[in-house]
């Protein structure tokens, strides 16, 4: 079962965006980070991910998510590899899920699967010009999107990976819990700002990118989430569990139902569930709001409230809807940074 996901403005939330367009932020996620090591790391995960880990290579970081046998998400992630070790980084929320995946399917002989959560803290960088702050600090990171690479930093050894076109950050770190204020130190002395989880929920919706437990459940199809859209499901590897659900509908047929964008009209009242209303019948639900300042200045912004659904295909983009007791209207996803320059 699925929970709204609800960011109100406040004081962090102007800061956020404008480091967003312009800038960078950086914010630790709240992720488990999840080990697979061994001869075998690769090809296990490799038949249990939606996206392929094995072809793009030593050094690959790629996103996906493991199914259910009939399909539906169990839980998403980011995968780095290097020589015979893999780690997932997931939702804590979704920890246990995977954990229990990896350790029931794993054969021991092949690889040996490990929690690293408790040891390890998963920072994320975020924003227009986060590449150019990362050089800035000396962080060393992929030359490429789609790689990952080990590095040591202080004495401290960490993996730096470099995420895909239109993903919601730029670089994930994963660190020693040791080091990371040293690392935030280091990337905000360049100009990135210090930001807290909900920044980075707020540019996952800006993006249009699924989250556990609010888009995604157990009876969610990676198709209906943009899972394949976003780079998250690879139809040309070979099996995988669940694969056989996610072919089908991608060679034969199609999703009843998408993740799309809302902008209210005006804020959305406090219902969860919070049903989409069509002209004549319930179209979907809201899964995620967030108010996006677009105006103003950072001390006193203005703004508008947007945010993400499961909705019907037949209510696609342009259509008008309410939601939350005001009107609404479906948009393509991602949504477009607001053009703002406050004073």
């Amino acid at each position: 079962m699925t929970t709204l996901l609800r960011l109100p403005p406040g004081p962090w939330t102007a800061p956020v965006v404008q480091a967003l367009r312009a800038g960078a932020l950086v914010a630790r996620a709240e992720a488990a980070v999840l080990e697979l090591a061994g001869a075998g790391a690769v090809s296990c995960l490799q038949g249990l991910l939606t996206n392929d880990i094995e072809k793009p290579g030593d050094g690959a970081f790629v996103y996906g998510a493991l199914l259910t046998p009939k399909g539906m998400i169990v839980v998403d992630g980011w995968a780095g590899r290097h020589d015979t070790t893999v780690r997932f980084t997931t939702p804590v929320a979704g920890a246990g899920y995977a954990l229990d995946i990896f350790t029931r399917t794993v054969p021991p002989r092949l690889a040996r699967v490990a929690n690293r959560t408790a040891d390890c803290a998963v920072l994320r960088l975020a924003g227009a010009h986060a590449m150019a702050i990362a050089e800035a600090a000396r962080l060393p990171a992929p030359p490429v999107p789609g790689r990952a690479m080990t590095v040591t930093i202080e004495d401290a050894t960490c993996e730096i990976g470099r995420a895909g076109e239109g993903a919601p950050f730029v670089l994930q770190v994963v660190a020693p819990q040791a080091a990371v204020t040293g690392l935030v130190a280091r990337l905000v002395a360049a100009g990135a700002l210090a930001a807290q989880p909900p920044a980075l929920e707020l540019a996952r919706i800006l993006a249009g990118w699924p989250g556990l437990a609010a888009e995604v459940d157990e009876h969610t199809l990676p198709q209906e989430v943009r899972l394949d859209a976003i780079g998250g499901v690879s139809y040309t590897k070979g099996c995988y569990t669940g694969q056989e659900t996610v072919s089908r509908l991608h060679f034969r047929g199609h999703t009843n139902r998408e993740l799309m964008g809302l902008e209210f009209d005006a804020e959305p009242g406090p219902m969860d569930p919070m049903p989409v209303l069509g002209e004549d019948r319930e179209v979907g639900r809201v899964s995620s709001v967030a108010w996006l300042p677009d105006g103003g200045t950072l001390a006193s912004p203005s703004g508008r409230w947007i945010g993400l659904g499961m909705l019907r295909r037949d209510a696609g983009p342009g259509a008008r809807v309410r939601a939350g007791g005001v009107g609404a209207r479906v948009v393509a996803l991602p949504f477009t940074l607001p053009r703002w320059d406050p004073a």
